[in-house]
């Protein structure tokens, strides 16, 4: 029964009774063991000094065979970062394992993210409370956030925490910046004798934690789907009014992934993928040639996709936002830094309208970057070619799509997926192992055909400057653009800028087989 049942919709009550298809390994967690595939040490070597007891860590390849007997386990779980379609799931599919492995397993779900960690601020999950999220979208069972536990103050009172509580593991269910804090707390316990494990779980809509063992977070294909269902019915509304282009811009943070999903699956008439680099100019000249181009064929409409990162891939303004964050990491005033910039950047700079400026200026997040995705890229080339097209007129209309997809209901691929890495992590607890991240691969078969992994998180990791330090962090995974699915766009980009080629997905579908269990075309594809 759902806490609220007065306010639940009928959809949610059919969502609720939804029972996830996962591989057939994982239905007996008991009967379950883990083989040791690789160990490979950390692709920079400068990590070893960062990690050593986790450097040469192995990943571990699933099979059946006699794994370590069963018992009571005591797991603390949290959500860190942004919320994703497939959380509760995750929980569900956790909280489901450890329950048939030993019946007096208990699951702790830390409030608020990272910080209910360090606040000792949490609640055990029953049955009845996970029963009342099974297949819902969001995050709200217990919450999530941005703390990082990185100061060793933090560290230390991770380590209280999860000795008070007691806890045999930590499950952390974040994308790569809270994966990284998973690898650093399963460094710290190791080397401070703090007995409980640390297991990481993929979660990001941006699609850019992956690697050559991770296809995908979960969360992708739902936001995805929602957008694709927002931008359909704008194209559709283009086509209908005739009067407006419409530039959409869409989560992601720095890569194009949701972008170019969003492509395939809605037909645009162009959707920008940052990781072409082409410069400001470029890309201010390719939209207004697109727009001339339209109106000499009668059509004074149409639909542009920008990716939330893109400012950050034109070269010129990269430059900028490189110089602007030494300056102001050196403790410049905003004032005086167009002073301090070098000719080429000063002109860059200029060139942005004033509310760019500003952004760029006084807008940091906490690691003292551009919050890349507060600056309205769709407004500023709205305004640029304008500029450009000043004997032509023309209409616009911004758009940003973003939390919109964040907290939907998961489609069955995210539910499904989500359920089966939350029983793969209780996998790696009973286990007993440590510093992993959990991977499911061949994610565009059935799930009957998915293969498991525990992959040692350090094998993601790099180093990157932040406030004007080099740090350990998982490396993000951009849109390739010599791969095939950017080909697959390739390919119809050019007809589309001048054929109304437009596809209408619809919403989310859950029930019929041959809508509701599709997957996210760029693993299709």
């Amino acid at each position: 029964m759902h806490k609220n049942e007065g306010m639940i919709s009928p959809l949610e009550k059919k969502r609720l009774s939804y029972v996830p298809q996962i591989p057939p390994l994982l239905k007996n967690i008991g009967s379950l063991s883990l083989e040791e595939v690789s160990r490979a040490k950390a692709p920079v070597a400068e990590l070893k000094s960062l990690f050593p007891r986790i450097f040469s860590a192995p990943s571990y390849r699933v099979g059946k065979g006699k794994g370590k007997a069963a018992r009571a386990q005591k797991v603390g779980v949290l959500f860190s970062g942004g919320p994703a379609a497939g959380g509760h799931n995750v929980l569900a599919g956790l909280f489901d394992a450890l329950k048939e492995l030993n019946s007096r397993s208990q699951l702790i779900g830390f409030l608020n993210g990272a910080a209910g960690v360090l606040e000792s601020h949490s609640k055990e999950l029953s049955a009845k409370m996970i029963d009342g999220v099974r297949n819902l979208g969001g995050f709200d069972l217990i919450g999530s956030g941005r703390t990082k536990i990185e100061t060793a103050e933090q560290l230390a009172a991770a380590a209280e925490t999860v000795r008070k509580y007691s806890l045999d593991a930590l499950v952390i269910i974040g994308g790569d910046d809270s994966n990284t804090n998973a690898a650093v707390l399963a460094e710290y316990f190791l080397q401070h004798n703090v007995s409980t494990r640390v297991i990481g779980v993929p979660k990001t809509i941006d699609g850019d934690l992956r690697s050559q063992e991770i296809e995908l977070s979960f969360g992708f294909d739902s936001a995805c789907k929602t957008y694709a269902e927002l931008i359909g019915n704008i194209a559709r509304d283009a086509k209908s009014s005739r009067k407006y282009y419409h530039f959409i811009k869409l989560m992601g943070r720095s890569a194009s992934h949701i972008t170019l999903e969003c492509a395939l699956a809605t037909h645009p008439n162009l959707a920008l993928v940052g990781e072409e680099r082409k410069t400001l100019a470029e890309i201010v000249r390719q939209i207004a040639d697109l727009v001339r181009k339209r109106k000499q064929a009668g059509k004074e409409y149409g639909v542009i996709l920008v990716p939330e990162g893109l400012i950050e891939f034109m070269p010129e303004v990269k430059q900028l936002i490189s110089e602007l964050n030494k300056i102001l990491a050196e403790g410049k005033p905003p004032a005086a830094v167009e002073s301090l910039l070098a000719d080429a950047q000063r002109q860059t700079f200029r060139l942005l309208p004033e509310k760019i400026q500003q952004q760029l200026l006084f807008d940091r997040d906490p690691h003292g970057n551009v919050q890349v995705s507060q600056i309205a890229t769709e407004e500023l080339l709205i305004e640029l070619v304008k500029r450009e097209l000043k004997d032509l007129k023309w209409s616009a209309q911004p758009h940003f799509f973003g939390y919109e997809g964040r907290c939907c209901l998961p489609s069955n691929f995210d539910a499904n997926y989500g359920y089966a890495l939350g029983r793969l992590a209780a996998l790696a607890i009973k286990e007993e192992v440590t510093g992993v991240i959990c991977a499911i691969q061949f994610l565009a078969k059935s799930p009957e055909k998915w293969a498991l992994r525990l992959v040692s998180i350090i094998q993601l990791m790099c180093l990157e400057m932040r406030k004007g330090k080099q740090k350990p962090v998982i490396q993000k995974a951009l849109v390739d653009i010599k791969g095939k699915v950017f080909a697959q766009y390739q390919k119809v980009r050019s007809t589309d800028e001048l054929e109304d080629r437009y596809r209408y997905p619809g919403p989310i579908q859950f029930f019929d087989p041959d809508v509701s269990d599709s997957v996210p075309l760029t693993l299709e594809r």
